[in-house]
C-alpha cells in the first residue's frame, strides 16, 4: 500500500517537475542577486567610490564565512535535519544578508555615523563597502546552503529517474537568472530618471527573494507530504551520520580530485561574471550597458544546453568526458579575452567567445554534479555536497581578491575605470583552466581503472538497477 501511495506522489511526472520548479525559482533570484552589482562596477566606482580592489573584497566576501566553516555546518545540518529546515535557513539568510547590502549602499546609511566611523579604519575599503561586505557574506551563507540543499533535495525526488536532467534544468534556470539581472541592472539604475542608481536594482532583486522564500515555502509543504506517504520519504530521519564521515571524505582521493576541479573551474567562471563586464568596457570602447547586453550571452548557452546534456547523461552517459570538453573550451575563451580581444576589438568575437564559454558552463556543471551521487554514499551526500562547496567557495573568496589586486597591480595610476588592462588577470583565469583539465584528465583515468560509472548513463532499466542494488547490500 506504502508504495502505491509513493507512486502516486514523486513517481508522478507532474509532482516532482512541480517540486522542481519551486525550488529552482529560488535559486533564480539568488542568482540575480548574486550579480546584481557586476554590471555596475565602474558606477559604483564613480557613486560609492570603491575601488576595483575594494570591489574584489566585496565580490570574494559572498564566501568568506563558507570558507571558515560554514559550509561544513550546513552539510552536517543538512543531513541532520533535512532539506525543509535547511532550505528555510538558507532562504532567510540570504534576504536578511540583501537587506543589510541594500542599507549600506543607501543614502540612509552614508549620511550616518556608522558610515563616517566605518571609513574611518582600513580607509582603502569604503565605508559602504564593508557593510555591504558583511550583508553579501550572509547573503553567500544562505545562497552555498540554498546550493547544496537544492541538489539534495532533487536527488531525493528524482533518485532513479531524471536526475542529470532535473539538475540540468535547475541550473538552466539559475543561469536565466544571471542573463536577467545583467539585462535589467543597468536598466533599472537609470530607471528613476536622473542620476542612475545603485539602490534600485538592489532593492529589485530584494523583494524576488522574498518571493523565492515564499516559493520554497511551498516545496516544504509537498516535501513534507511525501515524506508522510512514503516509507523511503523517511530515510532522511532514519539514516545513521556520523561526524566520522566528514574525516573519511577528506581522506578520500576522489573526492580531492572532484572538489580541486570544482574550485579550479568555477574560479574561471563566476569572478568573470563579476569583472566581464567592465572588461569588455575597456577592450571594446563601449557603455556598460552594452558590454552588461554582450555579457548576459554567457548564461544562455548554459540555459539551452545543460538540460539537453543532463538527457543525454541520462540515457547515454559520458559524464567524465564532457569534464574534459568543457575545460578545453574553458581555456581557449580565457586565452582570447586575455590575448586576442584586446589586440584586436570586435563585437562579434567577444560574443562568439562569450557564448562558447557559456556552453563550457553547461558541459561542466551538467556532468559534475549528478556525478557525485554515484560515487557518494546517499547518507552523507548532504555533507560530501557541502564539502566540495566548501573548497569551491575557497577559491571564490580568495580569487576576485586576488583579481582585483592584480587588476590594480596591472594599472598603475589609471583612475578611469573604462582604461584597464585585463591581460593578467584573464590569464589567471587561463592557467585555472590548464589545471581543471588535469584533474578532469585524472578523473577518467582512474574512471576508467575502478568503474565508478562516471561514463555510464543515470538511468537504468528495472534489471541493471536490482543487479546494483543487490551488489550494494552484499558490499
Amino acid at each position: 500500500m506504502t508504495e502505491k501511495i509513493k507512486a502516486a506522489l514523486n513517481d508522478r511526472w507532474y509532482a516532482r517537475w512541480a517540486a522542481l520548479i519551486l525550488v529552482a525559482s529560488m535559486m533564480f533570484f539568488a542568482y540575480m542577486f548574486v550579480d546584481v552589482m557586476s554590471p555596475l562596477q565602474s558606477l559604483v566606482k564613480t557613486r560609492l567610490g570603491w575601488s576595483a580592489e575594494a570591489f574584489g573584497y566585496y565580490a570574494g566576501a559572498e564566501y568568506m564565512l563558507n570558507v571558515f566553516g560554514f559550509l561544513i555546518l550546513a552539510g552536517i545540518i543538512l543531513d541532520k535535519m533535512g532539506v525543509r529546515i535547511t532550505g528555510t535557513l538558507s532562504a532567510s539568510l540570504m534576504l536578511i544578508g540583501a537587506c543589510i547590502k541594500l542599507y549600506a549602499i543607501s543614502d540612509w546609511f552614508t549620511a550616518s555615523a556608522l558610515c563616517g566611523w566605518l571609513d574611518s579604519w582600513w580607509t582603502e575599503m569604503p565605508g559602504t563597502a564593508k557593510l555591504a561586505a558583511l550583508g553579501f557574506m550572509i547573503f553567500g551563507c544562505g545562497c552555498e546552503m540554498a546550493g547544496i540543499t537544492v541538489s539534495k533535495a532533487i536527488a531525493k525526488w528524482f533518485e532513479g529517474k531524471e536526475m542529470a536532467l532535473a539538475m540540468g534544468i535547475e541550473m538552466a534556470i539559475a543561469r536565466l537568472g544571471v542573463f536577467a539581472v545583467l539585462s535589467l541592472s543597468p536598466r533599472l539604475s537609470e530607471w528613476m530618471g536622473g542620476e542612475a542608481s545603485v539602490v534600485v536594482p538592489v532593492a529589485f532583486c530584494t523583494v524576488l527573494l522574498l518571493i523565492g522564500l515564499i516559493s520554497f515555502l511551498v516545496f516544504c509543504v509537498m516535501d513534507t507530504r511525501l515524506d508522510r506517504q512514503s516509507e523511503s520519504g523517511n530515510a532522511e530521519a532514519e539514516e545513521e551520520f556520523k561526524l566520522s564521515d566528514v574525516g573519511n571524505l577528506f581522506r578520500s582521493r576522489l573526492f580531492w580530485i572532484i572538489a580541486l576541479l570544482c574550485v579550479l573551474y568555477y574560479s574561471a567562471i563566476f569572478p568573470f561574471q563579476r569583472f566581464g563586464t567592465n572588461m569588455l568596457q575597456c577592450n571594446l570602447g563601449i557603455s556598460d550597458t552594452a558590454a552588461a547586453d554582450l555579457l548576459r550571452w554567457f548564461p544562455i548557452g548554459a540555459l539551452c544546453l545543460t538540460p539537453p546534456l543532463g538527457f543525454f547523461l541520462d540515457k547515454v552517459g559520458r559524464g567524465a568526458s564532457m569534464l574534459i570538453l568543457g575545460s578545453v573550451l574553458l581555456i581557449c575563451c580565457h586565452l582570447v579575452f586575455a590575448l586576442v580581444l584586446p589586440a584586436h576589438p570586435n563585437t562579434a568575437l567577444a560574443l562568439t567567445t562569450i557564448i562558447v564559454l557559456g556552453v563550457s558552463f553547461s558541459l561542466v556543471p551538467a556532468a559534475l554534479w549528478p556525478s557525485v551521487p554515484k560515487v557518494m554514499d546517499a547518507r552523507f551526500l548532504g555533507s560530501a555536497y557541502s564539502l566540495i562547496f566548501w573548497v569551491q567557495n575557497i577559491g571564490l573568496f580568495g580569487v576576485p581578491i586576488l583579481f582585483g589586486k592584480i587588476l590594480d597591480a596591472s594599472n598603475p595610476g589609471v583612475t578611469d575605470p573604462t582604461k584597464y588592462d585585463y591581460t593578467n588577470p584573464m590569464l589567471m583565469f587561463a592557467l585555472f583552466g590548464v589545471l581543471a583539465l588535469t584533474f578532469a584528465l585524472w578523473l577518467k583515468v582512474l574512471n576508467t581503472r575502478h568503474h565508478y560509472g562516471l561514463e555510464e548513463p543515470n538511468i537504468k532499466n528495472k534489471a541493471e538497477a536490482e543487479a546494483a542494488e543487490s551488489e550494494a547490500v552484499d558490499m
